[in-house]
């Protein structure tokens, strides 16, 4: 085949070869031309490009396999998810990394991931926040404050299967600098008589709004009061969202929303940062199982 190469070669004039030589320049030059003008992009680009985030989504980390469902995992499990996060060259982010992202006072990692929990379990204190310090990982914690409050009282027992974490776990967690504090409303993650934040079937709007605007503040106060910040994320209970809750706690000043929709979230600094995208990590599947899904 070399032969033949140099044989087909050899047939061309000089003036052939010349015409050849700058016909191949020229497509190299347009090619070079077509990205610096943004006519092709890279999938991911750190700067000033788009950004694959995959933000996952647990919540109660419990030490009894019959146990394990849709929002329940091991902690062997969790340890196996943070190993193949760490050995894939992910790297956890906050919603504060991604605050300063947008407000260009900072780059986001290469490969960056976002871990977060719902409801602030106890477990959380016990399973996770070890595991946390074990990989020097971050993670968003988005807590209930009316649960919280419940078990922060004096001699409450705290039991891994249905507590929830204290203010003073919670505090004790944020200072670490590997847990970030999120709101999941005061008392309106229920589902027995409204949809999480949603207004009711005939419920006065403007009954409503005030409702649900004293739930949020009332939140911030107890972040404030009890961990010295106020929560910069609102992650909706149940993912259940509509354009009058979206006002209202837009309204609020949130600068990110989690919902519960599932999908890759594509950012870049013109992006908005509102109902981000996030997976429900179920403890039915194995840990290859569940990021082949994903990702």
């Amino acid at each position: 085949m070399r032969n033949i190469r140099r044989k087909f070669v050899g047939y061309l004039s000089p003036k052939t070869k010349k015409k050849a030589f700058f016909a191949t320049a020229l497509c190299l030059l347009s090619f070079c031309l077509m990205i610096t003008s943004g006519n092709i992009k890279p999938t991911i680009s750190v700067k000033g490009g788009e950004i694959k985030l995959p933000i996952l989504m647990y919540h109660s980390v419990l030490d009894n396999a019959k146990r394990q469902g849709k929002y329940v995992i091991l902690p062997e499990t969790l340890k196996k998810d943070f190993e193949y996060i760490k050995q894939n060259g992910f790297t956890p982010i906050t919603v504060a990394d991604l605050i300063d992202y947008k407000n260009n006072k900072k780059e986001l990692p290469e490969k960056p991931i976002m871990i977060t929990f719902d409801d602030g379990y106890y477990n959380n204190y016990t399973y996770l926040y070890p595991l946390l310090k074990e990989y020097n990982f971050k993670a968003v914690l988005s807590v209930v404050g009316k649960y919280t409050d419940d078990y922060s009282r004096d001699g409450e027992v705290m039991n891994n299967n249905y507590s929830h974490a204290t203010w003073k776990m919670l505090k004790e967690m944020q200072d670490s600098g590997l847990v970030e504090l999120q709101s999941h409303s005061y008392y309106m993650h229920d589902w027995s008589y409204r949809k999480g934040i949603l207004r009711k079937q005939g419920e006065d709007f403007a009954h409503y709004k005030e409702l649900l605007t004293a739930d949020i503040l009332k939140m911030q106060e107890r972040f404030k009061s009890k961990t010295g910040k106020e929560a910069t994320a609102f992650t909706y209970p149940f993912g259940s969202v509509n354009k009058e809750s979206r006002e209202i706690v837009e309204g609020l000043g949130f600068q990110v929303t989690l919902g519960c929709e599932e999908g890759i979230n594509v950012i870049n600094k013109e992006s908005s940062l509102k109902e981000l995208k996030r997976y429900n990590r179920p403890g039915n599947l194995s840990t290859e199982q569940f990021f082949n899904k994903i990702l």
